[in-house]
């Protein structure tokens, strides 16, 4: 027997290998780490469980019968993170430069079953070329196969996928349809087509970096939801998230022991608010005050800036925070901004999350830009979502509630369970100037008239409590007093159950 372990043993070091040295030094020398060092970093120490360690490629064109690596270019099995089951694949660069063959896929989608079964999040850590050209229709296969299980798992378990070197062609499509993508700067790109295919149809000549590094993707295209520094810190980073995730669709939201009191006071957020109604401040500064322990995981940070999203904790569980951010256009929304809140709204929803919305609006962007862009159908998406949104949904309207960006922003109108203003809130059709200026057009020659009209609209409705009047609003709160209010609601949703009419899906305006 002694024999046979050592045999197994051997093997075992073999497949660990990877490419080898020369090709493992090769990886460190580009600054990344290879599969087996990431998912080593990511999940809990002496954790993972590996599958499929020795699969090899069959393909004997071309000469590959010649070439063969134990695990064929992707390490997979799964470990926990802080003690919960998680499912992980991570492509080898060092072998066959992670390219995707038929029994790599089959690896691949060994997992996602199994992850989907389980109701476990699965994350995959991508560093790969694209489809094995030697094997040309059975790798083609092998991605569609993996696609189907990603459009399956989509909205049941939460799926991570962490581009951390090359992610191109039938690649890229994979990570598109889960729910966030990480980037690692300078080392990582996913782009359809290279530079190469790029400057032979287009006549462009452009880096990888240009085409599809994390810099293009996380403020211009919006694809990658947020890029870190270097593979240690993305990987440690993910641990993060992933504490803030429920286990599926089905599983209870983490919750996790807190110190910090739900119901504290804070006295700042009284000043928050600056007299000149015009003059921007900080909503991040009301999110951190209000989250437990100032912990706040923002997603997509770099893109669509005058939105807000991402996770908190607020006594131990994960709720979701959605707000305008009047430091960037006024906190205005466009059709960016409305995507990357719909999405994220969406995402909330699927997994049971609460959703905590901060709204200080003035309005939708104006201009040929947006209109042609189509902000009539992106604004509708953040709306669409919000209002088929089930979860606890608690609402605070912190200056500025103005027109249609009102009512999208989790309104009572739209189903916002517990809808809150500050003593500052302004909700109306629009600002006081431009209203009076429309109602009393006949007037705009006498200024002291139109003065005093923008006066009288000011007084009645640059305040809550015409809302308040009307049930539009539930209470109308102090600033010191937030975190414990929306604590207590909170708790008081807890065991909340809405159900929407049955459909086989919806038909949000895509």
């Amino acid at each position: 027997m002694q024999e046979i372990i050592e045999k197994l043993e051997a093997r075992r070091a073999e497949a660990r290998a990877g490419g080898g040295a020369r090709r493992t030094a090769a990886q460190h020398a580009r600054g990344k780490l290879t599969a087996r060092e990431r998912v080593e970093i990511f999940l809990d120490e002496g954790s993972f469980e590996e599958f499929d360690m020795f699969v090899e490629h069959r393909s004997t064109d071309f000469g590959m019968e010649k070439s063969k690596i134990p695990g064929d270019g992707v390490v997979t099995g799964w470990g926990t993170v802080n003690g919960r089951v998680v499912y992980v694949f991570a492509k080898d660069f060092t072998v066959f430069g992670g390219s995707l063959s038929e029994s790599h896929a089959r690896k691949i989608t060994k997992i996602q079953d199994m992850a989907l079964q389980n109701r476990a999040p699965i994350i995959g850590l991508f560093d790969a070329g694209g489809a094995r050209i030697q094997e040309g229709v059975n790798a083609l296969g092998g991605y569609g196969e993996v696609f189907q299980r990603n459009v399956l798992a989509s909205g049941v378990i939460p799926q991570i996928s962490v581009i951390m070197g090359p992610c191109a062609g039938g690649d890229v499509y994979s990570p598109a349809m889960t729910d966030f993508i990480f980037m690692v700067r300078d080392t990582s790109y996913m782009f359809v087509t290279g530079p190469d295919v790029v400057k032979t149809v287009t006549n462009e000549t452009v880096t990888a970096e240009e085409l599809g590094g994390a810099s293009v993707h996380t403020t211009r295209s919006s694809i990658a939801d947020k890029a870190f520094d270097n593979d240690v810190e993305t990987l440690l980073q993910m641990r993060r998230l992933i504490d803030f995730l429920p286990s599926s669709n089905t599983s209870a939201i983490p919750e996790i022991p807190c110190l910090d009191d739900a119901e504290r006071i804070d006295i700042s957020l009284d000043t928050l608010i600056p007299a000149n109604p015009n003059q921007p401040y900080d909503m991040k500064e009301l999110i951190h005050k209000i989250a437990d322990d100032g912990d706040f995981f923002e997603i997509q940070e770099a893109h669509a800036k005058n939105i807000i999203v991402g996770f908190a904790r607020m006594g131990g569980r994960t709720i979701g925070i959605v707000a305008n951010q009047p430091l960037v256009l006024a906190g205005v929304i466009d059709s960016d901004a409305a995507r990357k809140a719909a999405r994220f709204v969406r995402f909330c929803d699927c997994f049971n999350i609460p959703i905590v919305t901060l709204v200080d609006v003035p309005g939708f962007l104006p201009g040929t830009a947006q209109e042609y862009g189509g902000l009539i159908k992106h604004g509708a998406k953040l709306l669409f979502a919000f209002a088929e949104a089930t979860v606890p949904k608690i609402t605070l309207i912190t200056r500025k509630g103005y027109g249609g960006a009102y009512v999208v922003m989790s309104s009572k109108h739209i189903r916002g369970d517990l809808n809150y203003a500050w003593p500052s809130a302004e909700i109306a059709v629009m600002g006081s100037r431009g209203a009076a200026e429309i109602i009393y057009r006949s007037e705009l020659g006498d200024k002291d008239l139109i003065a005093s009209r923008v006066k009288d609209y000011e007084d009645r409705f640059a305040n809550p409590f015409v809302a308040a009047e009307r049930g539009f609003l539930d209470e109308i709160i102090t600033p010191h007093s937030t975190r414990k209010r929306i604590a207590r609601a909170l708790d008081m949703l807890r065991n909340k159950e809405l159900k929407n009419p049955w459909k086989k899906h919806d038909n949000i305006p895509l």
